[in-house]
Order: C-alpha cells, then sequence, then structure tokens
C-alpha cells in the first residue's frame, strides 16, 4: 500500500482560502478505527460551503472536505468491519471536522460507518449520499406520521437539488402522486422524467406574501428549503398533513404562525441526516437498497468528476446550478 495519495486540501491563509489536489500521507489522516480506500464521493452544499472564507463549515485548516465517502476497507481495529469490506460513511463530523472523503483514503471512526447493503454499489451508494439519505428519512418519517398514497399530492420543493431529486423519485416510486416545485423553468422535463406527475412555479408556494391560513393544497410536504417559502407553505398543508423540513438555502428565519399547527393539526418534521441513530441510519440505508432504491438512478447524476475537477464545480452548487447529483470518482 503506498504511503502517498492524493487529496483535496482547502486551506486558509489570513483571508484568503486555497483548494487544490495535493499529495498527502497516512500519518497525515485523523484518528480513527477504521482506513478506508475511498472510491467515491460526492458534492454538497455544505462541501461548497467548505470551500469559501465565511461558509462556516471549517474551523481548522489546512482541511479535507467531503462529507460523504465510499470504499473499501484497508484495515481495522474494530471487530465489526475486516479488510475487503465494502462500507459507507456520512454525516456526523466527516467533512466538518474530520477529514472527509475528498481523499484516495480515509481514516474514519468505526461508530459511524454503515456496511453496504445488498442491492446497492459503491458508485449508487455516493449517487445517493446524504442527499439521497436526507430525503428517504424525510419521506420515512411522513410514512411514520401517517402519509399514504391515498391521502393526497405530496409536494416537493427544491425539486432539482439533491434532497429534492431524490425526494421526487422516493415518493413516485412509492405510488404518491407528487408535485414538484422550482425556479427553473428549463428543468421541469427533468422533473417530470424522475417522477414528478406536475412541475409548479415555486411562487405557486411562495408569492411573497405569508399568510396565516391559505388555502389546503397538499397534504404532505418535503421541503429542504426553510426561510419564508416553508412557512407559507405549513398555511397551504391540508388537515392532519405534514411537512418534513431538512433545508434552508431560503434562510433560517421561520415567520410562521400557529395557525396551521392548532386549526388544522399540521405537523411540521424535523429532519436531522447528521446525527440521526445508528439503528435508524441501518433501516433507511436498507430501504434505500430496496423499495426507496430510484428505478432511475443513473438518471439523476449530472456529472462524474475527479478530484482534479473539484475547485471549479464545488462553486456550481452555491450559484444555483446543480441539478441533481454530482459523484466524485476517485478510483
Amino acid at each position: 500500500m503506498s504511503q502517498t495519495f492524493k487529496a483535496l486540501i482547502v486551506d486558509k491563509h489570513e483571508e484568503k482560502i486555497t483548494v487544490n489536489v495535493q499529495n498527502r500521507s497516512l500519518t497525515d489522516l485523523p484518528e480513527g478505527e477504521v482506513l478506508i480506500r475511498v472510491q467515491y464521493s460526492s458534492v454538497n452544499y455544505k462541501d461548497s460551503l467548505a470551500s469559501i472564507p465565511n461558509g462556516n463549515i471549517v474551523t481548522s485548516y489546512p482541511f479535507v472536505p467531503g462529507i460523504d465517502l465510499a470504499g473499501v476497507v484497508v484495515s481495522s481495529s474494530d471487530a465489526r468491519f475486516k479488510e475487503g469490506d465494502k462500507v459507507i460513511a456520512t454525516s456526523y463530523e466527516i467533512g466538518v471536522s474530520h477529514f472527509g472523503g475528498y481523499s484516495e483514503y480515509a481514516r474514519i471512526p468505526a461508530k459511524w460507518i454503515v456496511p453496504l447493503p445488498n442491492g446497492l454499489t459503491l458508485k449508487e451508494a455516493m449517487v445517493i449520499g446524504t442527499a439521497g439519505f436526507t430525503a428517504a428519512l424525510s419521506v420515512q418519517r411522513l410514512e411514520e406520521n401517517n402519509v399514504t398514497p391515498a391521502k393526497g399530492k405530496v409536494l416537493v420543493t427544491g425539486a432539482t437539488g439533491g434532497v429534492g431529486s431524490f425526494a421526487v423519485s422516493i415518493l413516485a416510486n412509492l405510488g404518491y402522486q407528487v408535485e414538484a416545485s422550482t425556479g427553473k423553468t428549463a428543468e421541469h422535463e427533468y422533473l417530470k422524467t424522475i417522477g414528478a406527475s406536475e412541475v409548479i412555479p415555486r411562487e405557486v408556494v411562495f408569492d411573497g406574501k405569508i399568510r396565516a391560513l391559505g388555502k389546503q393544497k397538499w397534504f404532505a410536504a418535503v421541503d429542504p428549503v426553510g426561510g419564508e417559502p416553508l412557512a407559507s407553505l405549513l398555511s397551504q398543508i391540508q388537515y392532519g398533513g405534514s411537512v418534513a423540513a431538512s433545508g434552508l438555502t431560503a434562510g433560517t428565519k421561520l415567520p410562521a404562525t400557529v395557525f396551521p399547527f392548532i386549526l388544522r393539526g399540521v405537523n411540521l418534521l424535523g429532519i436531522d441526516s447528521v446525527y440521526c441513530p445508528m439503528e435508524t441510519r441501518l433501516k433507511i440505508w436498507d430501504r434505500l437498497a430496496s423499495d426507496f432504491k430510484p428505478a432511475n438512478l443513473e438518471g439523476l447524476i449530472q456529472e462524474e468528476v475527479s478530484l482534479e475537477q473539484l475547485p471549479e464545480v464545488l462553486p456550481t452548487l452555491l450559484k444555483g446550478q446543480a441539478r441533481g447529483r454530482m459523484i466524485v470518482s476517485l478510483t
């Protein structure tokens, strides 16, 4: 095994951030019981934030970003894993305070690692990644709150993003009537291809005004957007319906009233994919390898890139230019 390998390094000198591929050694890796030869990673909004000066993600430099990784175990001091095992590692502190997946090798705590389920390849696992996992967790939480296809339409906001695209596809595969909301008129056909029965402009969800109660349009929603659009959405959910909220691309403030909750019994379900308990995490990944697995998984890939391409690719998510998923090949 080579003692040196390639990794994408984000570094900070005074107020200047540099992002480039460098050679590193195994001794540079942080502590962890399992050494993994990374084969694939993915590109997420949080990874893009890690590459800019004021992203508020990275606190210590130099750093290796990448909140997702999938690969093969090289060595392990934990009995749960052995050399040759195929594994997935996402979330927790990976790519935030612990070196992440933009590296040919990663050393990860065993308690953060998921065995690759039957029914998924390592590449497919990273097409899914944190975005797909978050969407799947959102759908499961809706199911747990009595959302079924027979109850009515389900809205997905921010539908062209990673979470949104997976939510559309998973819900459609399960037989739901899915409406997809987007501000990108050029992507309507893409959303219909992955399962949306109807595509609506985002202004239908939020037209600039937040009403205490609006017309009841959807029984449930998957919302990775947050902010004022989420407040507006809550006022339009049908009696007893639910919204699974996982994002903040539209802001962190929620200027809603209590009326949807106390007059219509609406449920606001918080979705946390970072510290989701391992018991739940394993169940979600098993479902992503079976009934949650999109039939058109390859169709959700916008682009497959190399480590060397990442410095140019990462800013595109901050500019709203991404569609579906971008994966990183380290093979």
